[in-house]
């Protein structure tokens, strides 16, 4: 099927189109329709359906039997390194993150800011949060901790991820000075922070709270299955950034 076919199919029928795209995913409650008008000009997509996105994107490749296919391929323009990361292991690193912020007492529509390099282990606190209903608003990592504090105040959220540091072009940039200060300038203080601790950069913990993966991590919380959650979440966002020199 060529491009104008798939075209011609959407324009004779929206809405059977966008039904038929819908069964290509998993849903817990399948959507009834597609587009809800009635609030025009505000719109909602599929939201009498219940979905989790974390599922989708992880969990059901693991029981398809893609499990030790790479899901994720990471590679470093900074320290020139490359790694995969498995559906298998993407899916476990996930569950026990989930599985922390719960017992931390994160739930279902609270919020969570990420303050992270571009590694793989941003896309997992970021899946983390997907898995238990949680809504993430990721910040640049190495942003000053005056502009930090400023999201922190708007997006008020219940706990931050970062990382101990991050890797720019002949330095290191250490996060977590940053985001102690950031906490400290902000009336809003989060319950608690999580560290995943970086071997360029062994930030010290006061208390100890680190991700799964690092030497110093505290014992484990039992993994998490997914949440379901409504199709049309509330969306935290944080002001674009001007471009920056690559990050590892």
């Amino acid at each position: 099927m060529v491009y104008k076919d798939i075209y011609d199919g959407w324009k004779a029928d929206p809405e059977g189109f966008w039904m038929q795209a819908a069964k290509a995913i998993d849903w817990i409650r399948p959507p009834s329709k597609a587009l809800f008008d009635e609030n025009a000009p505000i719109y909602e997509w599929f939201s009498d359906a219940l979905v989790n996105t974390c599922w989708n994107a992880v969990d059901r490749h693991v029981e398809a039997g893609r499990g030790d296919q790479l899901a994720l391929i990471h590679a470093s323009p900074v320290t020139h390194t490359t790694k995969g990361v498995t559906y298998r292991d993407l899916r476990d690193h996930v569950a026990e993150i989930a599985g922390g912020l719960l017992a931390k007492g994160v739930k279902k529509g609270d919020r969570v800011i990420i303050y992270m390099p571009m590694i793989p282990q941003a896309v997992e606190a970021m899946l983390a949060c997907a898995r238990i209903g949680a809504v993430h608003s990721v910040v640049f990592g190495g942003f000053a901790a005056k502009e930090l504090a400023v999201r922190i105040e708007d997006c008020k959220p219940k706990a931050i991820i970062a990382a101990s540091a991050g890797i720019e072009p002949g330095r290191i940039v250490h996060y977590k000075p940053l985001l102690d200060q950031a906490i400290e300038l902000s009336s809003h203080k989060p319950d608690f922070c999580v560290i995943y601790q970086r071997e360029q950069e062994i930030s010290e913990l006061i208390p100890a709270a680190t991700m799964p993966g690092t030497a110093s991590a505290s014992a484990s919380s039992p993994p998490n299955a997914c949440r379901s959650r409504a199709t049309t979440p509330p969306i935290s966002s944080t002001p674009r950034a001007r471009p920056a020199s690559p990050k590892a």
